[in-house]
C-alpha cells in the first residue's frame, strides 16, 4: 500500500516562505513524476509544479521565480519551497506521484493535502 505523506503547510503573512514535504512509503518499485498541484475554494485543482526521475522541472506561470521543486530520490521525498508567498497562493496543496508499486504498473497516488494560508 503506497502512501503519500505531505508536511510543511501553515499560515504565513505576504512575502514570507515556507517549506512542503511530501514522502511516499510502502511497496515501491518506482516512481516516474512526482508534482504538487493546489486547490482554492470554489476553483479547480491546478498543477504548481511537476519534477520528472531526472530532475526535468515545470512550472506553472504564475509560481515561476518563487517556487522551487526538488526531488531526494533514494528517500523517495519531494519538497516544494515557496518563497514571495502571496494571498493568491492560499490554496490546499496536494503532493503527487506516478508510483510503481507492482511488477508492472505504475499509477497516480495523492497526498491528504496540506493547507497553505497566505495572509495580506
Amino acid at each position: 500500500q503506497v502512501q503519500l505523506v505531505e508536511s510543511g503547510g501553515g499560515l504565513v503573512q505576504t512575502g514570507g516562505s515556507l517549506r512542503l514535504s511530501c514522502a511516499a512509503t510502502g511497496t515501491i518499485f518506482g516512481i516516474n513524476t512526482m508534482g504538487w498541484y493546489r486547490q482554492a475554494p470554489g476553483e479547480q485543482r491546478e498543477l504548481v509544479a511537476g519534477i520528472t526521475s531526472r530532475g526535468t522541472t515545470n512550472y506553472a506561470d504564475s509560481v515561476k521565480g518563487r517556487f522551487t521543486i526538488s526531488r531526494d530520490n533514494a528517500k523517495n521525498t519531494v519538497h516544494l519551497q515557496m518563497n514571495s508567498l502571496k494571498p493568491e497562493d492560499t490554496a490546499v496543496y496536494y503532493c503527487s506521484g506516478l508510483i510503481r508499486s507492482t511488477a508492472s504498473t505504475y499509477q497516480t497516488y495523492w497526498g491528504q493535502g496540506t493547507q497553505v494560508t497566505v495572509s495580506s
